[in-house]
């Protein structure tokens, strides 16, 4: 074991049972909010050889074809080889989903007869889903703002299925990616170790895999995405216990929320233990973690702090967070009580807000499902244009 400071962090496929599981209920998610804005989704999914079973609470005012969304998602994802245990078009599906308990949708939905009583703002009555902690986090390693481990392991489990798709089709869906990086201190300084195993045909060797790895997807990734690092003492290890033939839900049940390091941040920073996928954005496990980060990503970008985390935590049915919580990790460039006062002023953290904020009753969650919900672009808590409005607070 070398003495050095090493941490390492994993990411997986589209075709990762636990994946396929996040995938589809988001797909519902986006089907519901599609025929209803104000859909309360609340879905898991488990799939294994065969068989996909979905379950959990939907309450919405249109209806949607759950079997036909289920389908078209394993499809997508590229499960369309009959013979392999898992298939979008013979695969069976149950469906178990109900309406939401009474009992939580009036903890979210505070009662307008009570805005007088309690003095009340119009965002003041949508209460949190449930009580529970979440975690946000952004640093200054890379231009994502993300700690560089999980970061190169999204890119490398992304250009895995971009290969498996476009150049090597005796690549299968399952597939998943390692990266271990050197720190020095704080300091992402050489890259350690690469792991990457893929799902595959058997018409395909194990150096024909080891090959094509190497050169259409490790090699493009570091070129692009090195940061600075040093490779010179890189190990790569491919497909390091042979065979992976036998993969995906045919291989290994699924379950969704079952991968929710690799969904947030590598291990590098804490998560609150609540999943997101197939959650509305009244489950605060989801909107207010994606506020935090897009919090935490603002005080980086605004030169605040290098490294930042932030904690909120809710009472099921209160809109005013019971707690907020910022570690700058002795990297802030203000003083505790502005950055504090400054977060306060530019951002509200009651759940009507960060919905409205981050326009979270619109469809397109199925694309959080896979390779992270954070450090991407195209999502509105990767927005940084309230930066300048923090400077400005702090001044």
């Amino acid at each position: 074991m070398k003495s050095s400071r090493l941490f390492s962090s994993e990411s997986v496929t589209s075709g990762h049972p636990d994946k396929v599981s996040d995938q589809i209920s988001d797909a519902i998610l986006d089907a519901a909010l599609l025929t209803d804005p104000m859909a309360r989704v609340a879905v898991e999914t488990l799939v294994t050889t065969d068989t996909v079973v979905v379950a959990g609470e939907v309450t919405c005012a249109g209806s949607f074809d759950v079997e036909a969304i289920v389908r078209d998602t394993i499809r997508k994802i590229g499960y369309t080889h009959p013979n392999e245990g898992f298939d979008a078009e013979t695969v069976k599906i149950t469906s178990l989903i109900h309406t939401q308990s009474p009992d939580i949708a009036q903890s979210v939905d505070r009662s307008l007869e009570n805005r007088e009583e309690n003095s009340l703002d119009e965002l003041s009555l949508q209460g949190a889903g449930d009580q529970g902690i979440m975690f946000g986090f952004a640093c200054s390693d890379n231009p994502q703002l993300m700690p560089v481990p999980i970061t190169l392991a999204h890119q490398l489990a992304q250009r895995l299925e971009e290969v498996r798709r476009t150049e090597v089709p005796e690549f299968r869906p399952d597939g998943k990616t390692q990266v271990t990086i050197q720190y020095d201190e704080w300091t992402p300084v050489a890259l350690d170790t690469v792991v990457v195993s893929t799902q595959h045909a058997e018409t395909i060797s194990l150096e024909e895999i080891r090959e094509a790895v190497r050169e259409l997807v490790i090699k493009p990734v570091l070129a692009e995405h090195g940061n600075g690092l040093d490779l010179s003492q890189t190990r790569f290890l491919i497909n390091p216990s042979g065979r992976f033939v036998y993969g995906g839900p045919a291989a290994d049940t699924g379950l969704t929320g079952r991968k929710l390091i690799v969904d947030t941040y590598g291990g590098y920073a804490r998560h609150g233990g609540g999943a997101f996928s197939g959650k509305d954005a009244t489950k605060v496990d989801r909107s207010a973690s994606y506020a935090l980060r897009w919090i935490a990503k603002n005080i980086v970008a605004a030169g605040l702090a290098a490294k930042c985390e932030l904690q909120v935590s809710y009472a099921i049915g209160r809109a005013e967070p019971v707690g907020l919580w910022i570690d700058t990790y002795g990297t802030r460039t203000v003083s505790r009580e502005a950055l504090n006062r400054a977060v306060a002023e530019v951002f509200d953290l009651r759940p009507s807000a960060i919905i409205r904020d981050l326009k979270l009753r619109e469809p397109g969650f199925a694309k959080t499902a896979a390779y992270g919900h954070f450090g991407r672009s195209g999502f509105t808590w990767e927005d940084t244009s309230k930066a300048e409005e923090l400077r400005a607070a702090i001044r």
